[in-house]
């Protein structure tokens, strides 16, 4: 069973930095093809942020954080990072890793249909 655990949130003020990590585990015979991260702040709808397509390399990004933020995938290819910067009050949400299914798959940053999440982390911007 695909297993996805983030880690790295906390509290930053506002222009600092933080990097997300996602370790991916359980792959057996399938890989997933989008790797990437949405967030999610109370109240408010769930956000896709970035995606990873894991067989070329290309990245998308929401408009909200272009510029700012970077996703990248580890050579093992078991983990994603999103490294987080001049980051903004607005920015504040729960953070989840997500990972294709055999059934998902990718639309621009959006991880879309079957997909694996983790437990999420927190990420708290202060002005």
């Amino acid at each position: 069973q695909v297993q996805l655990v983030e880690s790295g949130g906390g509290s930053v003020q506002a222009g600092g930095s933080l990097r997300l990590s996602c370790v991916a585990s359980g792959y057996t015979s399938y890989s997933s093809n989008c790797m990437g991260w949405f967030r999610q702040a109370p109240g408010k709808q769930r956000e896709g942020v970035a995606a990873f397509y894991t067989r070329d390399g290309r990245t998308y990004y929401a408009d909200s954080v272009k510029g700012r933020f970077t996703i990248s995938l580890s050579n093992a290819k078991n983990t994603v990072y999103l490294q987080m910067s001049s980051l903004r009050p607005e920015d504040t949400a729960m953070y989840y890793c997500a990972a294709t299914g055999p059934g998902g798959y990718c639309a621009g940053f959006e991880i879309l249909g079957e997909a694996y999440r983790g437990q999420g982390t927190q990420v708290t911007v202060s002005s």
